[in-house]
């Protein structure tokens, strides 16, 4: 077995997992990033799943370098791709002009520009990045992680890493049954959080659906794939709670829970400077075709796009039959979630009602190149939900719930490392629950929130944090897993620097101040501008 030895591990490559590996060598420390898939960037490339963003993005509310990539991104797109001029100028380009973000692009773009980003540290051998290597075995001496081991994914390999400080950006929580650190997993009960959306008694094997995206065109010609051999019973899979078969364009309103219709026509000829990618204006799910297009062909000159390409990341792939954590059967259920996508697929493109009273598209085409992968399908799953570690302090509904906090806004935390904005937004999950959908106010992130009770090296850097079940909901998203991973990074620095631990720079005014003043300088917002209607 090969021995590494670092200032910092990182294992998972997620958008955590970067910005952490990100920030602790732009602070001068060597550091190993580890990860499963072929692709860095987690939910943003090898899950294939367009930034979900609050409203105010391009003016506020994320990290430095999280608008680093932002901007990148639309960058690769100018300097690379043949936009119109009039898209070429568009200042916030939206290349897919998908209603669900005001910045629905190519994964493959992302990779790049993350990449990028990281290619000095790489070049410099500040940076290790070991690719496809997954966490399979830690070592441990009372309170500290001093060593993991990782497996190649694909052949008998393994290396042992030695680190002072190990953080875990595993799209799973994988560290933490590894090395023995407490943690949490689906639903905590309203006697433990006094939540008032929490049940009477906890639910742990309850959690949010996973999703296996897939990216479409469609173009001339029958590209109906192969019946998938579990399609009768996915096509006739009618949930309780969903008020219609599954596979069909009726489901529930994630906010009102009234069954609603919607369309789907692929290629319409809008005008993508025209969409308003806002959801407190629109959620934009109207018709499923343009809700995460991810390559809108007006953008381009005439004839580089023979098509629209669009993510479906929709209500019906959302496998919600069994947990994919903590069960003898996950790699089972996984499998399952892409059996969902395929049939759902074959059902588009040959039961799915048309517009014009006909019924499928056999026209679609799956797009695998898009994704990056062989079977056609995202490299990896939709993870919503992670083990959870049991920290300092475990952000709860009434810290940000609307309801709750009012014209207050969200609790101001004194150790706040940064900010975020979505609603509290549960899909469908494996203990039979609907949609949950609590709005929120913007609120703030506390590093209580990133230091586990008991250990004093492992730090979480991606969905992992002290949230509970609910509180998920706002926080997995995109800009703020990159916050909590990169604050990670400075923290891991900042220790290395000045010997004290995390635990230590929460409870030491002094040293908070310091690590506060720190991450402000590296571009980390910690409060929110005074902000109306939201």
């Amino acid at each position: 077995m090969v021995l590494m030895r670092a200032d910092v591990l990182v294992v998972g490559g997620g958008l955590g997992g970067v910005a952490a590996a990100l920030a602790a060598a732009r602070a001068g420390r060597s550091v190993i990033l580890s990860e499963e898939f072929d692709w860095l960037g987690g939910q943003l490339t090898s899950q294939a799943v367009p930034p979900d963003e609050h409203s105010w993005i391009e003016q506020f509310g994320a990290t430095a370098s999280y608008r680093e990539l932002r901007n990148g991104i639309r960058d690769y797109y100018r300097r690379h791709y043949p936009l119109t001029e009039r898209s070429r100028a568009w200042t916030d380009l939206n290349p897919g002009a998908g209603w669900v973000s005001r910045l629905c692009h190519e994964p493959r773009v992302a990779v790049a520009v993350l990449e990028q980003m990281l290619a000095p540290y790489r070049g410099s051998g500040r940076l290790t990045v070991l690719q496809p290597y997954r966490p399979v075995a830690a070592e441990t001496d009372g309170d500290r992680v001093t060593g993991v081991t990782l497996a190649h994914r694909d052949r008998d390999e393994r290396i042992e890493v030695e680190a002072p400080y190990v953080l875990d950006a595993t799209e799973t929580g994988e560290l933490l049954p590894l090395t023995g650190t407490e943690y949490v997993t689906g639903f905590e009960s309203q006697a433990q959080t006094g939540e008032p959306s929490a049940p009477a008694e906890a639910q742990p094997l309850n959690m949010q659906a996973v999703s296996v995206c897939f990216a479409l065109d469609h173009v001339d010609g029958d590209h109906t794939i192969d019946r998938p051999a579990g399609y009768d019973f996915w096509r006739d899979y009618k949930p309780d709670f969903w008020g219609d078969r599954l596979l069909s364009w009726r489901s529930p309103h994630p906010r009102t829970l009234e069954i609603v219709e919607r369309s789907f026509t692929p290629n319409p000829d809008d005008d993508p400077l025209g969409v308003n990618a806002d959801q407190r204006l629109n959620p934009g799910d109207g018709n499923l075709w343009t809700f995460r297009r991810i390559a809108a062909r007006r953008n381009f000159v005439d004839g580089a796009y023979g098509s629209d390409i669009t993510l479906v990341n929709w209500p019906m792939i959302d496998y919600f039959e069994g947990p994919v954590i903590d069960v003898p059967n996950a790699s089972w259920h996984l499998s399952q979630a892409r059996e969902l996508s395929y049939s759902v697929l074959y059902w588009l493109q040959t039961e799915a009602p048309r517009p014009d009273g006909g019924t499928g598209f056999p026209g679609l085409r799956l797009r695998g190149d898009v994704t990056g992968s062989t079977d056609g399908l995202a490299q990896a799953p939709y993870i919503r939900e992670s083990r959870r570690i049991r920290a300092e302090y475990t952000v709860v509904e009434q810290d940000l719930s609307l309801a709750v906090r009012g014209e207050h806004g969200a609790v101001n935390y004194r150790d706040s490392i940064g900010v975020g904005m979505y609603r509290i937004d549960l899909h469908p999950s494996t203990g039979g629950d609907n949609y949950i959908d609590v709005g929120s106010c913007p609120f703030e992130i506390p590093l209580g929130a990133l230091i586990p009770q008991r250990m004093e090296n492992l730090l979480p850097a991606g969905k992992n944090i002290g949230t509970t079940h609910i509180t998920n909901g706002s926080y997995r998203l995109h800009p703020v897993e990159w916050n909590v991973g990169e604050v990670a990074g400075l923290l891991a620095d900042f220790c290395l620097a000045r010997g004290e631990s995390p635990r230590a720079v929460r409870g030491n005014p002094r040293l908070l101040a310091e690590f506060t003043d720190r991450i402000s300088a590296a571009g980390v917002e910690r409060r929110w501008p005074q902000i109306a209607g939201y």
